[in-house]
């Protein structure tokens, strides 16, 4: 639809949540069934585009190895599109100001006199963790956490993996599988070959799969099962907390034996 009224161009900005479609928010329901285009990352779920059924939908996602648009093209199509339709959606995974680079097309789009509203999603860093049963912060056993990006703008581990290494911080990095082996190491050579880690891919979907285990054991078992990306890392105390079926080592704590064995450091 062409904008015949003359509306003024806008951007809405929609964080489409982990991957379940029941973690959408009612705000982002509502914006998506008013828009004309939905500008849509590789993660969206399909359940979550249906949404907006009478937009035109252009897919513009980055993959590891395969972009359809570069940020510059996708920057531009926003400007286009909103002076053509008038409402138009860019619809990111997680929350889009979280390692989803939607500041800078918020400040692309101000440059060209488009005002953007922002609906936040649920991030990665919290749900796909607690989907199996993983607390980021818990009293006596973790006091904060880190979020990290695994992978930054030129393809290379981010050099924060090692400061967070040294913390007692739980650690949640996205997009750093192809990383396991640089951050086992890291952590490796700070003597914590047996703090716990969890992988968890494709968090919150139906096709949800993870293990869990000990940076000694991660990365054989992670090949062993052939883990694949979109998946998100958890170092810390907090992974012992974790229900799964798949364990990487024998030496993996339950929850019932950490709980015993913390209880005294628990301030309940």
């Amino acid at each position: 639809m062409r904008n015949s009224s003359k509306n003024a161009p806008h951007l809405t900005l929609i964080g489409a949540g982990p991957g379940d479609p029941e973690l959408l928010t009612l705000k982002a329901v509502k914006a998506l069934q008013q828009a004309e285009v939905v500008l849509y990352d590789a993660l969206v779920n399909d359940d979550i585009l249906d949404l907006a059924e009478n937009a035109v939908k252009v897919s513009v996602g980055k993959r590891k190895g395969a972009h359809s648009f570069t940020q510059d093209e996708i920057n531009q199509l926003i400007v286009t599109y909103a002076h053509e339709f008038g409402a138009v959606v860019r619809l990111k995974g997680g929350d889009p100001f979280v390692f989803g680079r939607g500041k800078e097309e918020e400040e692309f789009a101000a440059k060209h006199g488009i005002e953007t509203t922002v609906i936040p999603g649920i991030s990665s860093c919290i749900a796909v963790p607690a989907s199996i049963g993983i607390p980021v912060t818990y009293r006596g056993a973790s006091e904060s956490f880190w979020v990290i990006t695994g992978t930054t703008s030129s393809h290379k581990l981010s050099d924060d993996v090692a400061l967070a290494a040294q913390s007692t911080a739980t650690v949640v990095i996205l997009m750093g599988l192809s990383k396991l082996e640089e951050i086992t190491k890291i952590y490796k050579g700070l003597g914590k070959s047996n703090t716990p880690i969890a992988i968890i891919q494709n968090g919150t979907r139906i096709d949800q799969r993870e293990i869990v285990g000990t940076i000694k054991s991660i990365v054989k078992q992670a090949k062993k099962v052939a883990l694949k990306g979109p998946a998100v890392l958890v170092i810390g105390e907090v992974v012992n907390f974790a229900a799964v079926k798949e364990l990487a080592s024998e030496d993996f704590v339950s929850e019932d034996e950490f709980v015993f064995q913390n209880l005294d450091t628990f301030p309940f």
